[in-house]
């Protein structure tokens, strides 16, 4: 068996292909079978004088998603996909598929939330998920080159690292439980084992959230480091993202040409250094002038765009009632294109009054929000760095600064305006202020007893940070909502498929 991603290995050669139909196209004497077989498409002819009749026919009955093996000469043919087609000698019909319901037209997003497991096929989707792979893999690869230790840390918890109001409770036998809302505190005590460790697993969030950005349960990758200070910290993460970017962009292009990704800004920032800025010259670059007048140029732009992809909507539907049967394909994909973005601008124009509102009357001391994140994204092409931030508003095990009023904390946020996708510290090393901490926040000393023993045994500054894989392949993929960033998401009022 040779698979679609192997045919440039092939050229000239017979080769069976064992997949899906995605799309078929027939005429009297020929069929244009596209053909899925989970590592590519790849277009298969097959034609009525190169193949025996009952061969030729059975082709002919196929329905999309039936599956089959399919035998014939690999040729080399820039204008199919993937570069190369196949012409059958051979065709087997392994099962003809029940009336898919996921067709070329445009379907609402309940509808396809309710058939996530079929929509995974869709291309756009298919896409999504190896750029995820390559993410994940390249996450992977950079610490292991660096000497780190990857490492697990427990799902279930007898504490909360980030507070009560945001975990899932359950019952472990006699006592209660939580689902790990982060791997974090387990990790520093394996760091100071090894020195470098990382932690790559589910994390949970029982918030009651239905933004873009929210998942209830989501990936996290999470590196700690013996003897890592602040700085250390955000060089090391700037890496990272630089690393990962530079894989997906070596390892991805077709999938990023699937999601029509523009990838100008992912390449231009490997050359760059990331912006950095502290908490308080991000408040007031959020209130200020120059990003009121951006807003006001965005909804002019939004505006603009609106009235003119509407006019080809129209234009292009008039076009359909007597265009042949290839080009009715093509509209039909344009229109639902069309529709996907109108719907996006007109989000925006809803939006942006109220993120013009907040951004003005955003009050320092407050954390940012979602919309305040992308406002503020919206004005770079590199990610941004933000740090020093009121201790109030971060947790208890972040170290503080020289004034005990800002903790060093780190978040990074992507451009393009999608926000956080990274959130870290220096890690508080004194055991007696640490002790104080946990007091003011009304914590349970006792089930934090062993996490103070590191600080009692041998403590040094660390620093660790938590990387987000759903955000980042939002980001990367520039996707709308992390919803199709996970095979199967979980959310607020998602728990099926």
């Amino acid at each position: 068996m040779t698979y679609i991603n192997q045919l440039s290995d092939h050229q000239d050669k017979t080769v069976t292909l064992k997949g899906w139909l995605y799309n078929i196209r027939s005429s009297k004497a020929i069929h244009f079978l596209e053909v899925r077989d989970g590592t590519g498409l790849c277009q298969c002819i097959v034609a009525a004088d190169d193949v025996p009749e009952e061969v030729f026919e059975a082709a002919g009955t196929l329905k999309q998603e039936s599956s089959l093996e399919i035998t014939g000469k690999v040729k080399k043919d820039d204008r199919s996909i993937g570069g190369y087609e196949l012409h059958a000698s051979d065709l087997k019909v392994v099962q003809i598929a029940e009336n898919y319901p996921i067709t070329p037209k445009e379907h609402g997003v309940e509808f396809l939330m309710n058939n996530r497991h079929l929509w995974l096929r869709s291309r756009r989707q298919w896409a999504a998920m190896r750029v995820r792979n390559t993410i994940v893999f390249a996450i992977h690869t950079f610490f292991q080159d660096r000497g780190f230790v990857q490492l697990d840390s427990p799902i279930f918890t007898g504490n909360a690292a980030e507070g009560s109001t945001t975990l899932f409770e359950t019952d472990y036998f006699d006592e209660k439980a939580y689902l790990a809302q982060t791997g974090q505190l387990y990790g520093e005590a394996m760091a100071m084992a090894h020195g470098l460790i990382y932690t790559f697993g589910p994390t949970f969030r029982a918030e009651k959230s239905k933004t873009r950005r929210h998942l209830t349960e989501f990936w996290m990758m999470e590196p700690e480091m013996a003897y890592y200070d602040l700085e250390m910290n955000m060089d090391l993460a700037e890496d990272m993202i630089k690393a990962i970017v530079s894989a997906v962009l070596e390892k991805n292009k077709d999938e990023l040409d699937i999601l029509e990704r523009d990838t100008t800004i992912m390449k231009a920032l490997l050359d760059k250094p990331f912006e950095r800025m502290t908490y308080t010259e991000a408040v007031d670059k959020l209130k200020s002038d120059e990003t009121a007048e951006m807003l006001d140029e965005m909804a002019a732009s939004r505006k603009k765009e609106l009235a003119d992809i509407k006019q080809e909507r129209e234009e292009i539907k008039k076009e359909h009632g007597s265009a042949k049967k290839w080009r009715k394909a093509q509209i039909d994909q344009r229109v639902k294109e069309i529709g996907a973005r109108i719907d996006q601008i007109e989000e925006d124009l809803r939006n942006i009054p109220g993120w013009k509102e907040s951004a003005r009357n955003f009050e320092w001391g407050n954390d940012f929000g979602g919309s305040d994140e992308t406002v503020l994204m919206m004005q770079f092409d590199v990610p941004l760095i933000v740090t020093h931030w009121p201790a109030e508003i971060k947790a208890f095990y972040m170290k503080r600064d020289e004034t005990d009023k800002l903790a060093l904390g780190m978040d990074i946020l992507a451009p393009e305006g999608y926000g956080e996708i990274i959130g870290g510290s220096q890690r508080e090393d004194d055991l007696e202020t640490l002790e104080r901490r946990i007091e003011e926040e009304g914590l349970e000393k006792e089930v934090f007893e062993w996490y103070l023993d590191l600080r009692r045994y041998g403590t040094v500054p660390h620093a660790g940070y938590g990387l987000g894989l759903e955000r980042t392949l939002s980001w990367i993929c520039g996707l709308s909502h992390v919803r199709e960033t996970i095979p199967f998401p979980r959310m607020l009022d998602r728990l099926r498929p």
